[in-house]
């Protein structure tokens, strides 16, 4: 491990939204340092300001990251160390930083992990879904047609699915998993983790999609969205699933009828009682 005399990057998670969750490390560290790069100085101001961290902020962001490199490894090479911070949670994790880490690394100075808040850490922990293996997929893509194709690509993936969401997509993106994951598979979103108006949504898409639309607060804040993953069901109820997941995507599509027609050429079942379903579908959705 790098002492703090050492010309080493840290790399410093800071609060998602409660202050008391900085780490005593993480000021100590912060204090020690020459130099800060965050991607916010404004909004770093702050939290240094608060903790009485005097070390100069200069901004690193995703439009300046490759800019930064050399500038990075100039400190390094006069013998100061420099801390890495993002506006909230730990570097890298959905932020700028990783190519900074990896040109220190191969210059042969230390880079230096100070760990401390995660928002997809501290959601995985308290939302009752499996943890032995998850996959985090960051910001799904803000384009319809791009975000359709992510998720269709995910649909079928066993472990635990974590994504990051804004309150300006948050409505769209469940929508857009309830067709591609079907209504009825258990989600868990979480809003504001930390702060003052931390609140859970638990149950199907098709639920908490509801509750999301009856709460008054719901674009505001941040969110973590998680997904339970894929279980093999009994062959009937396995069948009846996958009917619905397709029937659901030609649905948003085509009309009844041709949906059917093309989910009956794609599964090889009956058109007739596919038919049928599509028509019990289409009514469930425009209640």
């Amino acid at each position: 491990m790098a002492n703090f005399g050492d010309a080493t990057l840290f790399v410093v998670a800071t609060p998602i939204g409660n202050l008391a969750d900085m780490s005593q490390r993480g000021v100590e560290v912060l204090r020690s340092v020459q130099r800060i790069f965050c991607e916010d100085t404004r909004q770093s101001a702050f939290l240094m300001s608060h903790f009485g961290i005097s070390a100069p902020l200069e901004s690193l962001h995703d439009h300046n990251e490759s800019q930064k490199i050399d500038r990075i490894l100039a400190l390094l090479r006069e013998g100061q160390s420099v801390a890495l911070i993002s506006d909230a949670g730990t570097p890298l994790i959905s932020d700028p930083g990783y190519k900074v880490v990896q040109a220190v690394t191969q210059a042969k100075f230390a880079v230096v992990p100070v760990p401390g808040a995660c928002a997809l850490i501290a959601a995985l922990s308290a939302a009752g879904l499996p943890t032995d293996r998850f996959r985090f997929e960051g910001f799904l893509p803000a384009k319809a047609q791009a975000r359709k194709e992510r998720l269709e690509a995910l649909c079928h993936q066993s472990e635990t699915i974590l994504f990051y969401e804004s309150k300006h997509r948050i409505l769209e993106s469940l929508q857009a998993m309830q067709v591609a994951f079907g209504a009825g598979r258990e989600i868990v979103v979480a809003r504001e983790l930390t702060k003052a108006f931390e609140t859970w949504y638990r149950g199907s898409i098709e639920e908490v999609l509801q509750q999301l639309q009856q709460d008054v607060h719901q674009t505001k804040g941040e969110f973590v969205v998680l997904v339970a993953g894929f279980q093999e069901a009994g062959d009937d109820e396995a069948q009846h699933r996958e009917e619905d997941r397709v029937l659901t995507l030609l649905l948003a599509e085509v009309p009844v009828k041709t949906a059917a027609k093309l989910a009956s050429a794609l599964l090889q079942k009956p058109k007739n009682a596919l038919y049928e379903r599509a028509l019990a579908l289409k009514a469930k959705k425009d209640v």
